[in-house]
């Protein structure tokens, strides 16, 4: 099942903010690493398979945030995505969320 959302994860943020995150990667449950030219998209970080017809989740800094794709059920979806936001929002320090949802402002909350 495709599964989407947006995070506040801007790519504008500063680099000590970026220079974590991969912290949050690897704290996230089907952890494989970043993709290479032979497996995955290279570069970007992929959670439970390099293969996008198995269950897997693929991450990608856009202009509007980081982009997590997802194919997987909606139940594991939403667990993981509830997780994600809480370790980032700890190891980030600032509130992780969706502007989408309403769980965070269009304000930049980590300048504070």
């Amino acid at each position: 099942m495709f599964q989407e959302c947006n995070l506040n994860i801007r790519y504008d943020l500063p680099k000590e903010i970026w220079d974590t995150i991969e912290l949050v990667y690897m704290k996230m449950p089907g952890w494989l690493g970043f993709g290479t030219k032979n497996k995955g998209y290279e570069g970007l970080p992929h959670w439970f398979s390099f293969n996008e017809d198995e269950k897997h989740i693929i991450a990608s800094v856009e202009p509007s945030g980081l982009q997590l794709v997802a194919n997987m059920e909606e139940d594991e979806w939403l667990l993981w995505k509830t997780n994600f936001k809480k370790v980032a929002t700890e190891i980030l320090g600032f509130n992780v969320g969706e502007i989408e949802e309403g769980e965070v402002g269009h304000d930049l909350e980590w300048i504070n």
